[in-house]
């Protein structure tokens, strides 16, 4: 029987955990600058009344809604024939036919800018009607 209990477990002796650790708590010691900016609220509550107060506010006027379509009441800014040679060029862009260059002698062209603007100038050396250049690259004569 001697041997039976030196070979007993020793659990009575050990106390259970819950689980739960101590939370350790630190106090904060950063501390707020205190502002020397003064406070504006009075001088707002003075301003707001030195104000001149309105009576009662107009109306808006209110407009008739437009159907649709606006009316032909400005002229065209770029004439047909214009706009078909921007059309031929840009045809010929989608093709990958269209040149830069005088006589087409350049390189190609690869964006649709590119010929809108070559169209464009086209127009205006047969006098067809387009507005004139806002600026950038001046055209030599």
């Amino acid at each position: 029987m001697a041997a039976r209990s030196t070979t007993r477990k020793r659990t009575a002796t050990r106390k259970k955990s819950t689980g739960r650790k101590k939370a350790v708590t630190r106090k904060k010691t950063t501390t707020r600058k205190k502002s020397t900016r003064k406070k504006a609220t009075s001088t707002r509550k003075k301003a707001a009344s030195t104000r001149k107060k309105t009576g009662a506010r107009k109306k808006a006027t209110t407009r008739k809604k437009s159907t649709g379509r606006k009316k032909s009441a400005s002229k065209r800014k770029y004439s047909r024939a214009a706009s078909e040679n921007v059309r031929e060029e840009m045809h010929e862009f989608k093709r990958g036919k269209l040149r830069s260059g005088p006589g087409g002698k350049g390189g190609k062209v690869k964006s649709r800018k590119q010929a809108i603007a070559i169209g464009l100038s086209e127009a205006r050396a047969s006098g067809k009607k387009v507005p004139k250049r806002k600026g950038g690259r001046k055209k030599k004569s």
